[in-house]
């Protein structure tokens, strides 16, 4: 069977009826078109009217279209600044680890290198210098407070040697070992240590209490107290502790004197100088020939 000649857009009415209305609005923008060309041609004033009112009247739906469309075009860019300043972040993180690791590595060292100064120079102002040596221990809970020294009679240390570290005096050698020696530390209830002050070279004595602290007292009642602050330098009298060693530095003031607290703290300290005594006594003379 033949088709027949006069064909439909479709059985649906719905498809008429849009391409019926798709005609009219076809030809209503064309007689708009035409209307408008000819408005522009003969009264130019009132089509520019025309078209600034069309403008604002479409601006917002414009703006709003536009903003739509930048903000569906930012959606891939959010993304990959997002994981780009997440992986940046985990970097800068990283980094800021390592460089805190080797700040810390760079105080130990900076600490390590002044106490080492502070030691050599130590040794260099004293030309008796016997032994240097590790601290091994020391006692932190007896009321009696010692060091062990890890060098002895083979390394030239002798009983009654005093002994300093980088920053000031330890104490004093009390008995020797082929390789260690025992110290009695500033701070042992024993331990007496002539001073003088700085500021006015004033003597006194500072001895040790059993605890982190020393008790200085005057040698002469007459003279004038203690400040806080003030700092005590070994005197050189009695021939053991070499002078101008510090001390101890002043924290509190007493009835009849002050408390100090010693410059050298044994717990934090790895190494010490042992030194001769200051004064020796000449050797007793030879016994005449026969």
């Amino acid at each position: 069977m033949a088709p027949p000649r006069n064909r439909r857009p479709g059985f649906s009415r719905r498809a008429q009826y849009g391409l019926f209305f798709s005609y009219v609005v076809a030809a209503l923008c064309v007689v708009a078109a035409i209307v408008l060309l000819a408005l522009s041609r003969i009264n130019p004033p009132a089509f520019t009217a025309l078209r600034s009112g069309v403008a604002e009247l479409t601006a917002p739906v414009s703006g709003g279209i536009a903003a739509a469309v930048r903000a569906v075009a930012s959606v891939p860019d959010g993304i990959g600044h997002y994981f780009g300043v997440k992986r940046e972040n985990a970097r800068l993180r990283a980094q800021l680890a390592h460089d805190h690791e080797l700040l810390m590595r760079a105080r130990m060292l900076s600490y390590d290198n002044h106490r080492l100064k502070h030691l050599l120079e130590l040794r260099d102002r004293s030309t008796e210098t016997v032994a240097a040596a590790r601290l091994i221990s020391s006692s932190a809970t007896s009321t009696r407070r010692f060091a062990l020294l890890n060098a002895g009679l083979r390394q030239g240390v002798r009983g009654g040697q005093p002994v300093s570290g980088p920053h000031g005096v330890i104490g004093r050698v009390l008995e020797a070992g082929p390789d260690t020696a025992r110290v009695m530390l500033l701070i042992d209830p024993e331990s007496a240590v002539p001073v003088r002050r700085t500021r006015d070279g004033v003597p006194a004595i500072a001895s040790g209490r059993g605890d982190t602290l020393l008790e200085v007292r005057p040698v002469s009642l007459v003279d004038k107290p203690f400040k806080i602050g003030d700092v005590l330098l070994s005197s050189g009298t009695g021939g053991l502790y070499p002078p101008d060693i510090p001390v101890a530095r002043v924290v509190k003031l007493t009835r009849d004197g002050a408390l100090a607290m010693p410059f050298e703290q044994p717990d934090t300290l790895d190494y010490a100088i042992v030194q001769r005594a200051f004064f020796r006594a000449p050797p007793p003379p030879a016994p005449p020939a026969p």
